[in-house]
């Protein structure tokens, strides 16, 4: 999947990144929301900042994650993308601060932005293997969002065998 995902044109890969955010911003689970978990995309994954840039021209709170440790991660506000640390992964995460943290069982109103080099009919994903979006999922109340384009969309990851005994699905997935 990281191949197909390569082989789209950038250009292409703009063009359907700016479906998926009209997409994504159209959806009541969105519209709702107070508060939108997303990752800040990375490489070749679909494009987060004009989701982000959406949410907060309407006045929405935007929460980034942070990995902490094995398949756990916190999640702070961010007002900006400006002053963002990279980790080890060689992502951008916010920098910690305990008064932006967003406590995920604080709000119910939220919708989580979930990555993925591919997602099935089901909505599971397969990720990066580190499990952190299984961990959130298992105990996350709000909508979750599966961000896929659709030459990343399969019929069933099970039936390739690579659905694990902690994978869980997400509520919906938004192709372009």
């Amino acid at each position: 999947m990281k191949a197909v995902r390569r082989a789209i044109p950038a250009d292409e890969r703009a063009a359907i990144d700016a479906a998926i955010c009209e997409r994504i911003c159209a959806l009541p689970q969105f519209q709702e929301a107070d508060v939108v978990l997303t990752y800040l995309s990375f490489g070749a994954e679909i494009d987060t900042r004009g989701i982000i840039e959406r949410a907060w021209s309407l006045d929405k709170a935007v929460s980034l994650p942070r990995c902490v440790g094995p398949r756990r991660m916190r999640w702070f506000r961010v007002a900006s993308l400006d002053n963002l640390e990279t980790s080890s992964f060689g992502v951008d995460e916010p920098r910690i601060d305990e008064a932006a943290e967003q406590h995920l069982t604080a709000e119910k109103d939220m919708v989580a932005l979930v990555p993925g080099l591919a997602f099935d009919e089901r909505g599971y994903r397969l990720g990066y293997g580190g499990g952190f979006y299984d961990t959130l999922l298992s105990d996350f109340a709000g909508a979750s969002v599966g961000l896929c384009r659709q030459a990343q969309f399969v019929k069933s990851l099970e039936d390739l065998g690579v659905i694990g005994e902690f994978d869980l699905p997400v509520d919906i997935v938004i192709t372009e």
